[in-house]
């Protein structure tokens, strides 16, 4: 693909190992090697496993870095694609990066306002926060329009809404945002939705306004408290932060830091119900228990043993214990997460009874229920609603993700089957599950990753 700015070429080649095929994707001076993920379900897991940084974190608290005028340093990041693509677009923009183990240092000082409308913008969701940075560094950005998971509308109106009253003019040229301000004025913002992101942009472009800012029906997520604290320690004013209503007085300037980030809440979520699914003891490490009240509240409602502690979450053995069906409803923080909806129905395949899970975020978010038919569950949608009937023996099958968390309720599908279960689309999955191979294996897992055959190739050249 040519871009006004550059060239970005992907090219696809097969390359021969042993007598398999694999996919070689050469994109953006970065090559994959395209695989599957096996997994050999019945073995129970127990041990510890270490949750690593937060993603919705990490993709925020990198572009608030290009704010500062000196080296800013993040520490605990997790080892993910998402974080590899923003350390790229940084250096796009003259920024200085060193990624050493889970570290990062952004020397920001010689980055420009320059254009980003194609390339790595494209390749995830999160890029809309360079159009907050930039626009709060710079007064201007042209940013492409944002990828990532494809689940149902995700627009940035509200985004454009705040940038719009801090005082920028704002255009969609070409699917590129083009954001320009003469200078940037706080504003009083009321949110018609509460939007993580909106609520995370806004902020990154109101602590350099002049004046006051106040963010109404503000999102409360715990990423927003780790987002405010980074920049708090860069030198901004910001009060309220973790509550519906957020108070930003600008300041002309930010300076460098040290950060460290927060546990990923949603891994911990992850590792807590594949314990409740396929476990005989399992401790998760380096969690913060209060993130993860609304999960744990319903799977003690199902009959599971959890015993929280400073910053662990043991999770008892089930075997032998008949779980109860539940019902679950995902809503905005601190109600039951809506990236956890989707490995929770695959732990609802052992409950007792008919368990209702029903989406208010996302609509387009159960593509993962056909897939675990294919496994022998039995679930049916209903509008925006997942049926669940149990308790079924999974079975293993050929399956798909078809994004990130529809990819974690997958596995945790294969961990409870019956059999052998292969999951294609792992790139979905390594976008938010740092080490998941080695973690899971570390738990007595039996799990590797396998080279796509020539017979899948042709699948996905034809899907």
């Amino acid at each position: 693909m040519d871009g006004q700015y550059g060239k970005n070429v992907l090219t696809l080649s097969a390359v021969t190992k042993g007598k398999k095929y694999c996919i070689r994707v050469k994109n953006l001076g970065r090559e994959f090697i395209m695989e599957k993920l096996m997994i050999a379900g019945g073995y129970p897991l127990s041990g510890t496993v270490r949750i690593s940084g937060a993603k919705n974190s990490a993709v925020a608290l990198i572009p608030a870095t290009i704010l500062a005028d000196s080296p800013v340093t993040i520490e605990g990041l997790p080892d993910i694609s998402d974080v590899q693509i923003l350390k790229g677009l940084l250096e796009e923009v003259g920024g200085k990066v060193q990624l050493t183990e889970n570290d990062m240092i952004v020397d920001p000082s010689s980055m420009i306002s320059m254009p980003l409308p194609n390339g790595k913008v494209k390749m995830l969701r999160a890029s809309y926060y360079l159009m907050g940075a930039m626009l709060g560094r710079f007064k201007k950005a042209v940013i492409g329009l944002p990828g990532g998971c494809h689940l149902g509308p995700r627009p940035i109106d509200q985004h454009i809404k705040g940038f719009e009253a801090l005082g920028a003019s704002v255009t969609n040229e070409q699917g590129a945002i083009y954001l320009r301000a003469d200078e940037l004025r706080g504003a009083r913002i009321y949110l018609d939705v509460v939007s993580v992101g909106a609520t995370i942009n806004i902020m990154l472009a109101a602590v350099r306004a002049k004046g006051r800012t106040i963010i109404e029906n503000a999102a409360k997520e715990p990423e927003i408290i780790d987002v405010a604290t980074l920049l708090t320690n860069m030198g901004a004013k910001i009060k309220g932060a973790g509550t519906d209503v957020i108070r930003i007085d600008g300041v002309d300037k930010l300076h460098g830091c040290r950060h460290t980030i927060i546990p990923d809440r949603i891994e911990a979520g992850t590792y807590i119900i594949l314990g409740a699914a396929a476990g005989k003891g399992v401790l998760i490490d380096n969690v913060i228990p209060q993130h993860l009240e609304s999960l744990i509240a319903k799977l003690r409602e199902m009959g599971i043993d959890i015993q929280i502690h400073d910053d662990q979450v043991y999770v008892g053995p089930s075997e032998g214990t008949q779980l109860k069906a539940v019902d679950i409803k995902t809503l905005v923080y601190p109600g039951f997460p809506t990236d956890l909806q989707q490995p929770f129905t695959s732990l609802l395949t052992k409950a007792e009874g008919t368990s209702i899970v029903t989406d208010t975020i996302y609509g387009a978010r159960f593509k993962h229920i056909d897939e675990l038919r294919r496994m022998s569950a039995d679930i049916k949608v209903e509008g925006r609603s997942a049926v669940v009937n149990g308790p079924v023996q999974l079975q293993g099958a050929r399956v798909k993700a078809s994004d990130l968390r529809a990819g974690a309720a997958l596995v945790i599908a294969g961990l409870m089957a019956d059999g052998v279960t292969e999951v294609t689309g792992l790139e979905h999955i390594e976008r938010g599950y740092s080490h998941i191979v080695e973690k899971l294996n570390g738990l007595g897992a039996t799990v590797w990753r396998e080279s796509m055959t020539s017979e899948e190739m042709d699948q996905m050249k034809n899907a």
